[in-house]
């Protein structure tokens, strides 16, 4: 929020006044603000302690959170049938255990019996991805 700078104009519409009645509180002093060149920008935080209340986003500005993704393929080699189907048992319940995060998170594994191979596909949030290769570790390395 410290970064937010709203133009003369843009107070005006959001308190509901004239802009030249804003202009004129700044050059009175009543409300803070930073001359660039031939315009005023008034901070968020002076707006906040003018009106003595908080200061929603103006229309259209959204708050935006970084979303990423993980797709992920294991392959693990050498894994009994009995191992393979700990894990994946593990990762089912683990996969759908709403502690893990709010973000969608998929799980699917497969098994080929000939060359003792297990693949897991995970489709994900970063944090939830490294929890669920934490438990396949611990799994693993036993």
């Amino acid at each position: 929020m410290a970064d937010r700078f709203y133009s003369v104009e843009q107070v005006a519409e959001h308190l509901g006044l004239h802009v030249r009645t804003v202009r004129n509180y700044v050059r009175d002093g009543r409300l803070a603000a930073v001359r660039i060149g031939k315009q005023y920008r008034i901070a968020h935080e002076d707006l906040e302690a003018f009106t003595g209340r908080p200061v929603p986003p103006p229309p259209g500005e959204t708050a935006r959170r970084r979303h990423t993704d993980v797709s992920a393929i294991v392959e693990i080699d050498a894994v009994s049938r009995e191992t393979a189907d700990r894990l994946s048992t593990l990762l089912m319940a683990a996969a759908t255990d709403r502690r893990l995060g709010d973000q969608p998170f998929r799980v699917e594994t497969t098994y080929d019996e000939e060359r003792a191979r297990m693949k897991v596909i995970v489709l994900g949030g970063l944090r939830d991805t490294a929890r669920l290769l934490d438990y396949m570790e611990g799994v693993l390395a036993t």
